[in-house]
């Protein structure tokens, strides 16, 4: 059975494009229409019901964003495709959701497009668009939550909630206030990036920590971090600086 799939770019050759490397690479999905605009793509989303949408986020207009605000249901799957690794990707990153660069990467293109296949056999409420959109409406960091996938589900976490990160290779866990464990399959530095603008600090490569659970700084015996739960975390000696500046400004 191929999946209903729809493609919303205000360049038709973008589109053409996309259309080819699907048809040549993935025979899992069926086009059933394309828009040029968020307008239209939102008429073609609510007419044919998608299984995944391919969507461009920056369109004369309304963007990618505008239109999925303007939605209340959230049952299909989302591949977002823009020539701007910039713009919106931090919140793309946060809510854990798939995105292509211009030009396609077809072999980028055939994992998300097997990924997006998997969740969407699954036929239930996309819960990390709608945090996506939750991202974008919220005005208040306190209320944001990051997608974190851990082997058995997609957990979404108040920032406020996380105490500390710590790497081992390309696994990251993250330590919860009520001390759970989650393991992603992600390298710390990507969350070093995600997390900087909600009081995370990077004391050492293997770690990261909310100041909000900091205790002191420990500067003998090389230098620690000692927090609420008792926990140490090591500074490195060319972070040290940095981190001072960073503890300077905890209110």
């Amino acid at each position: 059975m191929q999946l209903k799939t729809i493609i919303i770019d205000d360049e038709q050759n973008n589109i053409d494009n996309l259309s080819l490397l699907l048809h040549k690479n993935c025979p899992q999905v069926a086009i059933v229409a394309t828009a040029r605009d968020a307008d239209e793509g939102e008429e073609v989303i609510r007419k044919f019901d998608p299984d995944i949408v391919f969507l461009d986020i920056q369109m004369p207009g309304k963007n990618g964003f505008d239109l999925l605000k303007s939605l209340s249901h959230y049952t299909f799957e989302i591949v977002f495709v823009t020539a701007y690794d910039q713009y919106g990707i931090q919140a793309i990153k946060f809510a854990a959701i798939d995105y292509l660069l211009k030009p396609v990467d077809t072999e980028d293109l055939k994992k998300a497009v097997t990924k997006a296949v998997q969740r969407s056999l699954q036929k239930q409420q996309n819960l990390q668009l709608e945090n996506l959109i939750s991202l974008l409406r919220q005005q208040s960091r306190e209320t944001h939550r990051i997608a974190l996938a851990t082997l058995k589900e997609t957990r979404f976490v108040y920032t406020s909630e996380i105490v500390r990160c710590e790497s081992s290779n390309n696994y990251t866990t993250f330590f919860l206030e009520d001390r759970e464990k989650l393991i992603v399959s992600r390298p710390i530095y990507e969350y070093e990036e995600l997390l900087e603008g909600y009081g995370f600090i990077r004391p050492h490569q293997s770690h990261l920590v909310n100041k909000r659970y900091i205790k002191s700084w420990i500067r003998e015996d090389g230098g620690f971090l000692q927090l609420l739960d008792g926990t140490q975390i090591p500074v490195s000696r060319n972070k040290k600086e940095i981190i001072k500046q960073q503890l300077d400004k905890i209110s």
